[in-house]
């Protein structure tokens, strides 16, 4: 079964309780989360962050897996012997060519398929959906020109986060979703997704585009591979 984490951001508060649904679904798996961030960080800096992050939350994330450097199969398997992964928020396009470049995209959609628990914030939650195709938005573009955007596919929808932070993403959303068959999940900022079980639990006033019809969604859950139950 599928188990991952979507998150908008992790920044405001309204986080908590996406991350209380985040320290359930640890449980009985362990406390070490590794981290593989979007691009460069050199100083560290953006680990460091998202290590306090976790430190308050009880969990140690101690796996830095930089993809732009040469890491041997013994790094690499320390990375997928922890209890969670962690993908950063970024430039999700970049994010993806260094996952593709590095094989890292193949085995983390391997250690996703066998009940691996995967956390993704804004960049990395496109990342586990089938395409970043929705990504086009955040710098004026038209996701349907998206040409090479297969993702994880870990999930059967596409995630956009961020959607209250400017006012054409939703209607540029309902758009998309007239002239795509996949449904859409719009998240704001402090809300999230969770699914454990086959079941994609909504956190917080998400909204589900599918056929150019919009429906709010929060605290709905959902058959991953069907409709609202």
């Amino acid at each position: 079964m599928i188990n991952v984490v979507l998150y908008s951001d992790q920044v405001i508060p309204a986080n908590e309780k996406v991350d209380a649904r985040l320290v359930a679904l640890m449980k009985g798996r362990g406390s070490r989360i590794g981290y593989v961030p979007s691009g460069p960080d050199p100083d560290f800096r953006f680990f460091m962050e998202k290590q306090a992050y976790y430190a308050r939350r009880g969990f140690t994330l101690d796996a830095f897996y930089d993809l732009d450097r040469g890491h041997s199969d013994a790094e690499t398997a320390a990375l997928l012997a922890c209890d969670a992964i962690h993908l950063s928020g970024g430039n999700t396009a970049n994010f993806l060519a260094r996952l593709r470049r590095t094989g890292m995209l193949e085995k983390l959609r391997d250690w996703g398929n066998g009940g691996g628990l995967l956390i993704g914030t804004s960049a990395g939650a496109i990342l586990m959906t089938p395409t970043i195709a929705v990504d086009a938005l955040f710098s004026g573009g038209r996701p349907e020109d998206i040409e090479d955007g297969a993702a994880l596919g870990l999930i059967p929808f596409e995630f956009f986060p961020h959607v209250q932070a400017k006012p054409s993403y939703l209607p540029e959303l309902i758009a998309y979703s007239a002239r795509n068959s996949r449904p859409i999940i719009a998240c704001p900022d402090g809300d999230g997704v969770v699914i454990e079980g086959g079941m994609a639990e909504c956190m917080g006033d998400l909204l589900l585009l599918s056929d150019g019809s919009i429906d709010h969604v929060a605290g709905h859950c959902f058959h991953v591979h069907g409709g609202p139950v």
